[in-house]
């Protein structure tokens, strides 16, 4: 089999779920989910993890996925592999009492089944699924606190849609991925999923918001064609240097004529909040809009 690197697992977390164009857009209850609030939780997607933690719930969490990395009390618990490659051995020797599942993990539902273990479906297809996630996640596991801080999760970005209205919105390339150092490899946001509605909302316009595609292969013909205002890039993890800052921004200098190349309009971003569709939402949505529109 062959591997899959960890930047393109990490991104298929956030983007899987916008490149199947079928099912519900909300959370949705399994049909073996029982009535009563569970106490031993599996969570194997960082969004609902973070989600279970930011309404109080995260203490009853007994395992999380393989890159679950916040807050740091999930480094105490046991990692059962991810979205792709889920350990159900692992999993069941934990006796969860709910596994939180996404729509298209149908191997792990088949699974979960013959074990006779109570789980929990949900999919997040755009930005607003985010908070409606959080409620219908919190009535399932009894965190009455779930529906305030989806209020503050929707304030939050209101607050940022405030910010940027009446700007000038920049036609912008939002990039997920392409070579260290090169122009190989472009991924960009298209016009439909979760990046695609944050970007708008941070004030920018979708350079391919025509194309209804979560995910684009972009190359240097169609980003020259499409003459992008702004290009903004996306990485998870932590802060990079100045220095490969500086040196990923010059890898766009092959593209001189590109508006946002000539103008300078080239930010590269890093954080797990744009990977992970969870509370940190609104830090992903500040942070954007600040690349497109500096200032207070």
């Amino acid at each position: 089999m062959a591997v899959v690197p960890p930047r393109i697992v990490r991104w298929t977390l956030a983007l899987s779920v916008c490149l199947a164009v079928a099912g519900p857009r909300t959370a949705h209850v399994s049909a073996q989910a029982a009535v009563k609030s569970p106490t031993r939780i599996v969570s194997l997607v960082p969004a609902t993890t973070e989600m279970l933690f930011a309404m109080g719930a995260g203490d009853r969490l007994v395992g999380v996925g393989t890159y679950d990395r916040f807050p740091p009390e999930v480094a105490r618990l046991p990692k059962l592999g991810g979205l792709l490659d889920p350990n159900i051995e692992q999993l069941i020797a934990l006796r969860p009492d709910l596994v939180i599942v996404y729509e298209t993990q149908t191997e792990l539902r088949r699974q979960l089944e013959r074990a006779h273990i109570p789980m929990w479906g949900y999919s997040i297809k755009g930005l607003a699924d985010v908070t409606a996630t959080m409620r219908a996640l919190g009535i399932r596991v009894g965190a009455p606190a779930a529906a305030a801080e989806a209020e503050r999760i929707d304030a939050g970005l209101e607050r940022v849609r405030r910010r940027v209205a009446g700007q000038p919105r920049p036609r912008t390339l939002l990039v997920f991925g392409r070579e260290p150092g090169s122009l190989r490899g472009i991924n960009a946001s298209g016009g439909y999923g979760y990046l695609h509605d944050l970007l708008e909302l941070a004030g920018g316009t979708d350079v391919l918001a025509d194309v209804k595609q979560a995910a684009v292969a972009a190359s240097t013909e169609m980003i020259l064609a499409r003459a992008p205002e702004a290009i903004i890039e996306l990485h998870d993890g932590e802060p990079w240097p100045a220095a490969r800052l500086d040196a990923e921004r010059r890898a766009w200098s092959l593209l001189p004529s590109v508006p946002a190349v000539r103008t300078g309009r080239v930010a590269i971003l890093a954080g797990d909040e744009f990977v992970v569709p969870g509370p940190r939402v609104i830090m992903a949505a500040e942070r954007l809009a600040q690349a497109l529109h500096p200032g207070p």
